[in-house]
């Protein structure tokens, strides 16, 4: 017996040997991959956007997943610092081009818009722009179209097709297994709750996607047919008829200049170089010639705080979480190196309760210094909502803006749970102890008090606009109700101050400052691997990463907010749906 304990307590040694040994080894590969190395950048060098690269708006964007040391996966950068890097390109003198060679790209309609206006100015340097592609998506296009001469393969094709948007209903499907869905909403543009309502769309959110999706096409088509030097109707008739999808008709009717191999377009870099045909071309990533520069120089910094994706409550770091985000908006207001803080916001809102928390918090830092926004992508609802505490605003032409409105979603199962043979009984000691039950729905007290809710928040909502916005009630009632706005019309009818990108907005934080001499600091900052390795907050979502890769990050966020308990009767400010330049 002794000398099977004996066994049994040297295999447990063996194996716990084994395991401290391995999570050592673990860290030191962390550590090893978190060191970043020197970047070299040569004479002749051309900076390459390849598949590799995704631009992001925010540091916390760029989660790594923790037990990925692979040096070839996609490489996320900043678009702050895909802007400073073309800007410093243009008089670097080892830099003697830029190179598009990219058939899709992750990136926002906003942040093609501020990449090809820096591009635009790149050019005026002398040094050249080209963009090859084999099957090319529509966002690739729209970055590569403003190149000097785009390259197409021979068996290639570019998705000139125009913008669409998809409204997928859930009435019936909901009636046909007997689940109940209990609405409440202001505003009837508030098209977040139609798909559980009705079996087709609505005229008012026909009406709101149509001058949406038309307004954003107009302002992208046109430059994509100025870009090429082909008539507005002629680029029409182009992406109606899908001529791009064929690569002699994208020649025949100029959307590319030559259909070429991309050895051979290799070779006409070359060419432009002036450099021998058997020698390699210094190609360097954006990611890596951001790596180069040096945004924080300066004592005295304008702080970028980001607020990227959807808005929740508690704590988290893979999208906004108001008890992190209140942490950093405070961390900001202690800084005295601090001078000024742009508040850049890339969100569709979420939940109610924790957008009035950060925008608290915002007003507060407002009281101390300068508060700019800048919108991204996205700016509605709830992510209007928290730039309500800025001194001014600037939104990009094709920001998703406004969504001012609230709704409550509650899902029940009654007839779903009578159809298996499932009932409930409840037994309470007040007349709404049980107003939210998953089988039974909403009890009579509860519909009224959480309409009542609803109602309560989209007057708070309205009240801080109008404080913002100098406007009365009414006059933010009217293009309110829950209605999107395109940036360019958000302008017009005055939810936001100016159409500028991010650098406008850090260039009027600087003046408003008194600035001359300044870094850049970004916050939230990233989280490493070897901090997520000790942070429970993160912990939190290992349990839930196998859903959300199987069914999309979408379809997760509204599968968490059917299923997080901790979202039942939570009023939220969320736009309906998400737009992307495919």
């Amino acid at each position: 017996m002794k000398s099977f304990f004996k066994l049994v307590l040297a295999n447990l040694t063996a194996i716990f040997i084994i395991i401290v040994g391995f999570f050592a080894f673990f860290i030191v590969l962390l550590l090893l991959s978190s060191l970043s190395e020197t970047t070299e950048v040569k004479p002749d060098s051309v900076l390459t956007l390849d598949l590799k690269t995704k631009i992001i708006d925010s540091p916390t964007e760029d989660q790594e997943d923790l037990f990925s040391i692979d040096e070839e996966k996609e490489k996320a950068v900043l678009l702050h610092d895909v802007l400073l890097a073309i800007h410093n390109a243009k008089a670097d003198h080892r830099i003697q081009g830029i190179s598009i060679e990219s058939d899709y790209i992750k990136a926002g309609i906003t942040q093609l818009d501020d990449i090809r206006n820096a591009l635009i100015d790149f050019k005026r340097s002398g040094k050249f722009v080209y963009a090859y592609g084999n099957s090319v998506s529509q966002s690739a296009y729209y970055l590569g179209s403003v190149a000097d001469k785009y390259y197409l393969n021979p068996s290639g094709g570019i998705e000139l097709k125009g913008l669409s948007t998809e409204v997928t209903f859930f009435k019936s499907f909901a009636e046909k297994y007997g689940i109940g869905i209990e609405v409440i909403r202001h505003g009837k543009f508030k098209a977040a709750v139609e798909p559980f309502l009705k079996d087709e769309i609505s005229p008012e959110n026909k009406e709101q996607l149509s001058t949406l999706l038309n307004d954003i096409w107009k302002n992208i088509s046109r430059k994509m047919a100025a870009s090429r030097k082909i008539p507005a109707s002629e680029f029409k008739t182009i992406t109606d008829s899908l001529y791009g999808y064929l690569p002699h008709l994208s020649l025949k009717y100029k959307l590319a200049d030559q259909l070429v191999q991309k050895s051979e377009y290799d070779q006409l870099i070359k060419k432009k170089l002036n450099i021998d045909a058997d020698k390699k071309i210094n190609k360097i990533s954006f990611a890596k010639y951001a790596e180069a520069q040096d945004p924080t120089a300066g004592k005295d910094k304008i702080a970028v705080l980001y607020a990227s994706g959807a808005i929740n409550s508690g704590k988290g770091y893979d999208a906004i979480y108001s008890e992190n985000f209140v942490k950093e908006i405070k961390k900001l207001q202690k800084d005295k190196d601090i001078k000024a803080v742009v508040f850049r916001i890339n969100s569709p809102g979420g939940s109610a309760n924790a957008a009035d928390e950060i925008l608290f918090e915002m007003q507060q830092l407002k009281r101390k210094k300068p508060v700019i926004v800048s919108f991204g992508d996205y700016a509605a609802s709830g992510g209007y909502y928290i730039a309500m505490g800025a001194d001014k605003i600037f939104s990009e032409p094709n920001t998703l803006t406004g969504s001012i409105g609230v709704f409550g979603v509650i899902p029940y199962f009654k007839d779903l749970a009578a159809k298996n043979g499932i009932r409930s009984d409840a037994v309470t000691t007040n007349a709404n102890s049980n107003m939210i039950s998953p089988i039974n729905g909403l009890s009579p007290g509860a519909l009224t008090i959480l309409t009542r809710s609803v109602e309560s928040t989209y007057q708070r909502f309205v009240h801080f606009v109008t404080q913002n916005r100098k406007k009365s009630f009414e006059q933010i009632d009217a293009v309110g109700g829950g209605r999107i706005w395109s940036g360019v019309r958000a302008q017009q009818i005055g939810l936001v101050d100016e159409l500028g990108t991010l650098q406008d907005a850090i260039d009027y934080a600087a003046k408003k400052a008194d600035l001359k001499d300044y870094g850049i600091s970004a916050f939230p900052a990233k989280v490493s691997k070897f901090e997520q390795i000790f942070s429970s907050e993160i912990d939190e979502d290992f349990s839930t990463r196998l859903i959300r890769n199987k069914i999309g990050k979408e379809n997760f966020r509204i599968f968490k907010q059917m299923t997080d308990p901790n979202s039942k009767a939570a009023v939220m400010m969320e736009m309906p749906f998400n737009i992307q330049l495919n």
